[in-house]
């Protein structure tokens, strides 16, 4: 399976969608008919997230051999050092290598709800830098390694040019790309990719689109990461909240203008946030190749 820095010689723009392991069986079976429907869509990879403190770990590996060996598009394993130790990660690392999984997001990632005083101690690692660097170290060119951006600033940074040397020493560790934090304004985007480049960093910056199919959860999801809602996402959808059709059709047509913009300033493909659904992302994509 290629990883995805080759298909990025290859293709200037990319297109993707993420998805996270369901909890149920259920909700596993509901999951592949999703994907049934997306990868028969002109997308050319899959992200499929990891729980805090790695609470999802086998759930996220199986979910990428599936898209890997039965729907035959590269998927990208998110993969968090939070609890785990240095021996638990290589560990780790060794089986991802040998189930032929070469595309990884590397996170510092958040301390499970159950322990949210955790701290790094000698054998963990304390950043995400501290990651991509072991993965490196140990591992060469055989990983494809993306890091997360923040067009906002990272909630924990001083301030964006403060978050913006971090993701430099991200790349300069060995990151090979970003794949951005969401956002609803494309200016933060764009002055996001200025601000890395004044820096030096050339890295491909993939934004991160969340099409709205709820207002209300769009909104309470944004404060839990601490990406902003602008105004004009409130004048849209607060009027028409109560209406899921309504809703849907407006958090697409959002989207699909925001995703054109900034395909036409430059933006290297669109990573969608798909939260296991089918539509909108369906919809958008046909709209946009």
């Amino acid at each position: 399976m290629r990883k995805l820095t080759d298909i990025f010689k290859d293709k200037l723009r990319t297109f993707s969608f993420e998805i996270f392991p369901p909890k149920t069986d259920r909700g596993m079976g509901s999951l592949e008919a999703v994907l049934a429907d997306l990868t028969r869509l002109p997308f050319d990879f899959v992200s499929v997230t990891y729980g805090a403190g790695g609470s999802s770990r086998e759930k996220t590996c199986g979910l990428v051999r599936l898209v890997q060996e039965k729907y035959h598009l590269p998927a990208m394993h998110h993969f968090t050092c939070v609890l785990h130790s240095r021996r638990e990660i290589q560990s780790i690392l060794d089986e991802l290598k040998r189930l032929n999984i070469s595309s990884l997001l590397a996170l510092r990632g958040d301390p499970p709800k159950d322990n949210p005083g955790w701290l790094p101690g000698p054998e963990n690692f304390k950043y995400s830098s501290d990651l991509v660097t072991f993965i490196r170290h140990h591992y060469g060119d055989y990983f494809a390694i993306g890091v997360a951006g923040f067009p906002e600033g990272h909630v924990l940074a001083a301030n964006k040019q403060a978050d913006a040397d971090i993701l430099k020493k991200k790349i300069a560790a060995g990151g090979d790309f970003v794949m951005t934090q969401l956002f609803f304004d494309n200016s933060l985007y764009f002055e996001y990719v200025r601000r890395l480049r004044a820096l030096g960093v050339t890295a491909r910056v993939i934004p991160g689109i969340l099409p709205i199919t709820n207002y209300e959860g769009a909104v309470n999801f944004c404060k839990g990461c601490g990406a902003s809602v602008p105004q004009k996402v409130h004048d849209i959808f607060v009027p028409i909240a109560a209406d899921k059709d309504k809703t849907l059709e407006a958090g697409m047509r959002f989207a699909t203008e925001q995703c054109r913009e900034l395909l036409a300033n430059g933006a290297p493909g669109i990573h969608f946030y798909s939260l296991n659904k089918v539509e909108p992302v369906s919809m958008i994509i046909r709209q946009l190749v």
